[in-house]
């Protein structure tokens, strides 16, 4: 709860014009985040919130993502809207904390379906093209479509039970009830064949909402997926081998769709999905490596696609454009961003000493114990991911420069800085792993 008042008397930050004095809250901010790092189970419970460890770690990502959000948009804070942007961002904050905190699932449903809104005011407000407006309806139906099942099927859990508890469901399901609790994550998370908004959505969104978007809101499905598959084991036991090659093929297609790609953003949407995919092959396990590396892999995949899209910002602000063409040669014209390129790239496609390595190392060892046949689409799917990181990598920074790219859009040390603050938690972390393999 300590929490949630700080959050709520973080609102004065909203009425601040001067970029500076933000700033300066802004890293009182993460003064504070270092202080929630203490993980007590016993005094985190109340009647309709409470955080085990997972919760937590999500916590943990969105409170950082947000900070960083807040960073990566001086121009907004700056200009005539900033108490708007401010006050998108801070509701979107509050809701995902709501939604990582939720132990009722009527509750979690809510908070999951009001963080659209914040979203969908970044897409429309401050958007780069008017197909924006297209973006925010594909995001729209296809999340609600895929909800107002799961709301029903709630509704007739409810009625039986009279609660709804995640640790206190118990009762009888069919497959029509088990496809509306499960549709509504895949959906969010995405899986292939409902990842057609997310492309979409990345292109027209402002940084601040791409970040927000790859970085947590893709997570929601994913933290939701965990939750019912305390009273779904059974039928994901049964439909399992339906949804876990359906997500392996869709990965390898999606790697195949990264590797022909030349708009920077969608690169990195799709890329997103490839990885999504494995957190949805080790949850449909059900077996401990798999829900823990899929939790790795989701706090890995959040600092990673974030990072990622800072960098494609920056060369949108340089050359104009997200073309692959067009962007070339940064190695000879600004020769500190092509390292963090190349360590952004690197943990992308899962190198020593990351996240993404060992997340992805725990989803192999699962699903290799799930079936031995799945090694092909494995070996096929870590290929592609490193194929597609330096085809990205190679192409920005090596060949002949762009005639038309200048300087004077960057502002080096506010984007330097948000390249560090992301790629510090994601590489020390991954010294530390020994801390997640203590709670398996």
């Amino acid at each position: 709860m300590t929490m949630i008042f700080v959050t709520l008397f973080l609102t004065p930050l909203i009425m601040i014009n001067n970029y500076y004095l933000f700033m300066i809250c802004l890293m009182y901010m993460f003064m504070y985040e270092i202080t929630i790092l203490v993980f007590n189970y016993c005094g985190l419970l109340s009647y309709i919130l409470g955080l085990d460890i997972i919760s937590w770690g999500f916590i943990l990502l969105t409170t950082w993502i947000v900070y960083l959000m807040l960073l990566s948009s001086y121009n907004y804070i700056s200009s005539n809207k900033s108490k708007e942007f401010l006050f998108s961002n801070f509701f979107l904050l509050l809701f995902l904390f709501f939604s990582f905190s939720s132990t009722s699932l009527f509750m979690y449903y809510i908070f999951f379906e009001s963080s659209l809104i914040p979203t969908l005011f970044l897409i429309f407000g401050w958007g780069y093209q008017p197909e924006r407006l297209v973006a925010g309806f594909y995001l729209i139906f296809y999340t609600l479509f895929a909800s107002l099942p799961l709301l029903l099927s709630i509704f007739y859990m409810i009625s039986l039970n009279g609660l709804s508890f995640f640790w206190m469901l118990n009762f009888d399901l069919n497959f029509y009830l088990f496809l509306c609790f499960v549709m509504a994550f895949l959906v969010k998370m995405p899986m292939v064949i409902f990842h057609l908004w997310l492309p979409k959505a990345h292109v027209e969104a402002p940084i601040s909402g791409s970040m927000i978007l790859a970085g947590v809101l893709l997570k929601l499905g994913g933290y939701g997926l965990i939750r019912v598959s305390l009273f779904l084991s059974d039928y994901m036991n049964m439909y399992g081998l339906f949804f876990i090659s359906l997500s392996l093929f869709g990965g390898v297609f999606c790697g195949f769709i990264c590797c022909v790609q030349l708009d920077m953003k969608v690169l990195v949407a799709y890329s997103s999905v490839c990885h999504m995919s494995l957190c949805i092959v080790g949850i449909f396990t059900l077996f401990i490596w798999g829900i823990w590396g899929s939790f790795v892999l989701m706090l890995a995949h959040g600092l990673c696609s974030s990072v990622l899209f800072c960098l494609v910002n920056i060369a949108y602000k340089t050359s104009g454009s997200r073309n692959l063409f067009l962007n070339k040669g940064y190695l000879i014209f600004m020769p500190n961003l092509c390292l963090f390129w190349f360590l952004s790239c690197c943990n992308n496609m899962g190198s020593p000493l990351s996240m993404n390595l060992f997340g992805e190392l725990m989803l192999i060892i699962s699903l290799m114990g799930w079936s031995i046949y799945s090694f092909i689409y494995l070996m096929f799917l870590s290929f592609l991911s490193c194929l597609y990181s330096m085809y990205l990598f190679s192409f920005v920074n090596h060949g002949s420069m762009f005639s038309y790219i200048y300087y004077t859009s960057i502002s080096f040390f506010v984007d330097y800085s948000l390249i560090f603050f992301h790629l510090i938690p994601l590489n020390l972390i991954g010294l530390k792993f020994y801390l997640f393999v203590n709670f398996i």
